[in-house]
């Protein structure tokens, strides 16, 4: 029986869960805003949460546990110096979850997790940029 055990298990054991959701805070810190399934998103709060109360601390110690944590040096950075002065006045609840119907492979409800107060310009930069960039380098082989 799991009486008292918080979270979900995603059939992984502990190390690929814990690389799994430090994959996706990362993703999240970059992005402000992923598609992932219901059940990771409801999990992903939680990790996230202590993220942004470790960043606003802001001592050496706790950015060092972030980026032990997390192994993205330039996610922590963004963490500790964008996302902590956003959130210094909030006392939790840093993200939302949002239904967004369900995958056509499997039917696996789909949910888009959010920065609650997210910055609308970082939204697809990275992905932009990439894309232009792929762009020059077929036009110039």
């Amino acid at each position: 029986m799991r009486h008292k055990k918080l979270g979900r298990r995603f059939s992984r054991d502990s190390a690929h869960r814990q690389a799994m959701f430090s994959n996706m805070a990362a993703a999240l810190i970059k992005h402000e805003q992923i598609v992932t399934t219901l059940a990771k998103a409801k999990d992903l709060r939680r990790v996230m949460d202590k993220y942004i109360t470790l960043a606003k601390k802001g001592d050496l110690n706790s950015r060092r546990i972030a980026a032990s944590r997390m192994g993205d040096e330039a996610m922590v950075k963004k963490l500790f110096d964008t996302l902590a002065p956003r959130y210094k006045d909030r006392a939790g609840g840093y993200t939302r979850v949002m239904k967004a119907g369900y995958r056509y492979g499997d039917s696996a409800p789909v949910a888009v997790i959010e920065f609650v107060d997210r910055d609308d310009s970082v939204k697809g930069v990275e992905d932009k940029a990439r894309s232009q960039a792929m762009k020059e380098a077929e036009a110039n082989p």
